[in-house]
C-alpha cells in the first residue's frame, strides 16, 4: 500500500531538480485500467495529446489547469474531473499533483 502524500513530497523534489519541471509514476496498471501520480511544479505544461478510452484527473496537491476545445477548467486541491473525449493539455499553476485514472482499451 502506498502513502500518496509521502509519494507526493518525493516527487515534489524530483520535479524541482529536473529540466523539464515533473515527475511521475504509474501507481496501478492492471488490464485496461491505469493509475499514475503526476507531479508538476508552477507554470510546467503536458502539452496537448490524446485522450485514452476514459479517463478522470483528481488533485491532491495545488491547482491545474485543463484546457480543452471546449474551453478551459480550473482544479484545485480536492477537485475531480472526468477529462473529455478530446485533445486536451494540462498545466499546474501552482506545485501540484494529480492522479491520472486511465482505461485505455476494453
Amino acid at each position: 500500500m502506498a502513502d500518496l502524500y509521502a509519494l507526493v513530497g518525493e516527487h515534489l523534489e524530483k520535479a524541482r531538480t529536473a529540466a523539464h519541471g515533473r515527475s511521475a509514476e504509474l501507481l496501478l496498471h492492471d488490464g485496461p485500467l491505469r493509475q499514475s501520480l503526476i507531479v508538476l511544479t508552477t507554470g510546467t505544461e503536458l502539452g496537448e495529446h490524446d485522450t485514452p478510452t476514459a479517463a478522470t484527473l483528481f488533485v491532491l496537491r495545488g491547482r491545474v489547469g485543463l484546457t480543452t476545445a471546449g474551453g478551459p477548467l480550473e482544479l484545485g486541491e480536492g477537485e475531480f474531473a472526468p477529462i473529455p473525449h478530446e485533445r486536451h493539455s494540462l498545466t499546474a499553476l501552482d506545485d501540484s499533483a494529480v492522479v491520472l485514472t486511465a482505461v485505455t482499451g476494453i
